[in-house]
């Protein structure tokens, strides 16, 4: 009996031993990189004319956006005297010279008036922004530091699914936080970040982790934490890091210039189902259904049509339609590249320069012109839509694009600069004259719906003219 129960001891002892090497040892990956990870904070301060308004009243923490804006809109009809007060925020950010660059996402620090970076030691720096890429989620930091500890950059395309990666982050604020999981899928395309072929990872990742760096099993930054897919707002199981090669492609650029371009096709595109495919005589669903070719495009130019399907980008295979935007988007300017396509069954092959992606910002109101003062009863400008301009917003018809917000029920009711107007009340707005002409007649002291269409969608906004 006895000897029974000493092997069954043996057995367990083991079985512990076998299990314990299979599974990854993080602590000195944490203690020789965690020393270069930082935390973040960032104050926005609150619009001028709100220095001399009464108290503001505290809402509770924790509040829905929607219903918090309801309560904000409704408090200002009321003469409540809701007065913002300057905004904060958390993230993460790591350093990757001694000299003082940081990385850290760009929704982290865009239009911060402040940011602080505290690092290991805590030390509490300002930082000051380098620059930022909205397309790419990527801001450069810069604080006046010598001898920082600085992460090693790893290649994230010899990164495999199923391979253990660590993040070091603040999730909640809750500095220097580890977690660890697997790669669980590479070159992901998600809403919003079409020039990023995502790494999707099932590390925990929460509020505050993001900007901060995934690690690979050599304590190399392959990625930076940037998304999370949740119904709730918490971790899921689905998180998502921005490539290095994509990051550092965006850092030199900014180094060099203060800002990053991307490459551009100009096209719409479609997966292939496997309807499609068959419609096609494909043997299988792959590649980018062009449906759209815009115009003055480098597309247009080669010669690209509608219902070409593009099965490769420079000798590399297009296997869903969001493999080709990063491919395109990291592609130097004025570069020749090549697509295979396949047309009404035959494959061919079709050169192109690569163009500039166009910005925007700068498209939708030229930076160039001098703003007008706002005039009008709501205090804001608008100009017609130009075709490009339409094009990108994607606005048929009708509608005016909004130029400057000034002081007034406009600003206050969430109209911003690049909103497109396309009706105020029963009225449809054709153009920036037909929309001055409307203003003017609008009754005094009463609230008018008007129609907006921002970043594609349309909501309406309650206006009320002031008397």
């Amino acid at each position: 009996m006895f000897d029974k129960v000493k092997w069954c001891f043996f057995l367990i002892v083991l079985f512990n031993q076998n299990v314990s090497a299979q599974l990854p040892d993080f602590t000195e990956m944490v203690k020789s990189n965690g020393v270069a990870v930082v935390n973040i904070s960032t104050t926005q301060k609150a619009p001028p004319e709100a220095e001399n308004a009464p108290e503001e009243l505290q809402l509770p923490e924790g509040m829905p956006p929607e219903m918090e804006e309801f309560f904000k809109r409704f408090l200002n009809e009321q003469g409540g005297g809701y007065v913002p007060r300057d905004t904060t925020s958390l993230g993460s950010g790591f350093i990757i010279s001694s000299d003082g660059y940081i990385l850290t996402n760009s929704h982290v620090v865009k239009d911060a008036d402040e940011i602080v970076v505290k690092l290991s030691d805590r030390r509490e720096l300002l930082a000051k922004a380098i620059g930022y890429d909205a397309r790419t989620d990527v801001a450069l930091l810069k604080v006046d530091a010598k001898d920082l500890p600085a992460v090693t950059i790893g290649e994230p395309n010899k990164l495999q699914v199923g391979e253990w990666v660590l993040a070091i982050g603040s999730p909640f604020g809750f500095e220097q936080s580890v977690t660890a999981g697997i790669v669980s899928a590479k070159g992901r395309s998600l809403p919003g970040g079409n020039y990023v072929p995502f790494i999707q990872t099932d590390v925990a990742i929460n509020p505050g982790n993001s900007g901060g760096p995934l690690f690979n099993m050599e304590g190399k930054v392959v990625g930076i934490n940037s998304q999370i897919y949740s119904r709730t707002g918490g971790f899921m199981g689905l998180s998502f890091a921005i490539p290095m090669d994509v990051v550092m492609n965006v850092v030199d650029q900014i180094k060099a210039t203060g800002k990053a371009a991307h490459g551009w096709l100009g096209v719409q595109i479609q997966d292939v189902t496997r309807e499609l495919a068959e419609s096609f005589g494909m043997k299988k669903p792959q590649g980018a259904l062009v449906s759209k070719v815009l115009p003055d495009s480098p597309a247009e130019k080669a010669g690209l049509q509608i219902g070409d399907i593009i099965t490769e980008f420079n000798g590399q295979s297009i296997e869903a339609s969001g493999d080709l935007p990063p491919m395109v988007g990291i592609t130097p300017i004025n570069n020749k590249a090549t697509l295979k396509i396949i047309r009404q069954g035959e494959t061919k092959t079709i050169d192109f320069k690569v163009g500039l992606l166009p910005d925007e910002v700068d498209k939708l109101a030229d930076a160039k012109a001098a703003p007008k003062l706002p005039h009008n009863r709501l205090g804001i400008n608008v100009i017609d839509l130009t075709d490009l301009q339409r094009e990108t917003l994607q606005v048929a018809k009708n509608g005016v694009l909004v130029q400057d917000v000034g002081k007034g029920t406009a600003k206050d009711a969430g109209i911003q600069r690049g909103d497109v107007i396309l009706r105020i009340q029963d009225n449809v707005i054709r153009n920036a004259a037909d929309f001055e002409k409307i203003v003017k007649k609008l009754p005094a002291g009463k609230s008018v719906a008007v129609l907006i269409q921002r970043q594609g969608n349309p909501v309406f906004l309650a206006v009320k003219v002031e008397k």
